[in-house]
């Protein structure tokens, strides 16, 4: 690949809809680490699991974040493996907290597959996915 490709591979990662992809992850960043460090800070003896859920979901949207903002293959494969692991944490948390409400004496980010913060937790991996994959070339999709 000549730097001119490479950089038109970076790029495209953040057009068209991944820049709306990054704005929605760079604001979710602030929203769990925030959150997640005063809760941890002021109260983290009330419900430690869930205030240290929100710190990882903090730190997998920052990281898509990042990778997102490099492009380029290497980091549209990381986001990819760290957006299906961010949807099955939504998925897996969410439904724990439904069958097991107890275990969560507060709310996660991931809580209710997200209902605290609009379900943009779970749909924004589903898009974010699909924006990567769309980006594969055809003979890479395997």
């Amino acid at each position: 690949m000549t730097s001119g490709e490479a950089e038109v591979s970076r790029r495209r990662l953040t057009s068209g809809p991944g820049t709306l992809l990054v704005w929605l992850y760079g604001v979710m960043v602030v929203g769990a680490v925030s959150r997640s460090a005063y809760q941890i800070a002021t109260e983290f003896d009330r419900a430690p699991l869930a205030y240290a859920l929100s710190a990882v979901a903090g730190v997998v949207y920052g990281f898509i974040t990042y990778s997102l903002v490099r492009g380029g293959e290497t980091a549209r494969r990381a986001a990819l493996a760290c957006c299906a692991a961010e949807l099955a944490g939504v998925l897996t948390v969410g439904t724990w907290t439904l069958i097991e409400p107890s275990a969560f004496p507060d709310a996660t980010v991931w809580s209710d597959f997200g209902m605290g913060y609009l379900f943009i937790p779970v749909l924004l991996p589903l898009s974010a996915i699909y924006w990567l994959r769309r980006g594969v070339p055809r003979g890479d999709a395997a």
